[in-house]
């Protein structure tokens, strides 16, 4: 059985990196434009992993994170924060807000992968 990936992410070049790669692993991936719509998809569709852009439209990654962790059902669904925002404190920000993991844009898609099966391992 595939897992299921949420990508919360509003520019469409990074979706379809990450959709390249990810699909060619077999993940079955979910994608949101911005943070209120990726609230409602983790709600609706209960991902195995959520990767969450941090500048969004609507509501930013931070608060989007804060809801997700909210839900019950959704509080120990691991979040990787993958980001422009790679100052110093920034990774600090993405782990108070909940996110368990940080990818600094631009990433490489072996980091990418890393990254990803340290929270999904049986891949």
């Amino acid at each position: 059985m595939s897992k299921r990936i949420l990508v919360i992410e509003d520019t469409e070049d990074n979706r379809q990196i990450i959709r390249d790669l990810l699909t060619s692993f077999d993940y079955e991936l979910i994608e949101a434009v911005d943070g209120a719509e990726g609230v409602a998809m983790a709600q609706s569709h209960i991902p195995d992993l959520i990767l969450m852009d941090i500048q969004l439209p609507v509501i930013d990654g931070y608060e989007a994170t804060r809801r997700i962790r909210a839900v019950p059902e959704l509080a120990q669904v691991p979040i990787i924060a993958v980001t422009s925002y790679a100052l110093s404190g920034d990774e600090g920000k993405t782990r108070a807000a909940g996110c368990d993991g940080y990818i600094a844009k631009p990433f490489s898609p072996r980091q990418l992968l890393a990254k990803i099966r340290e929270f999904l391992p049986d891949r």
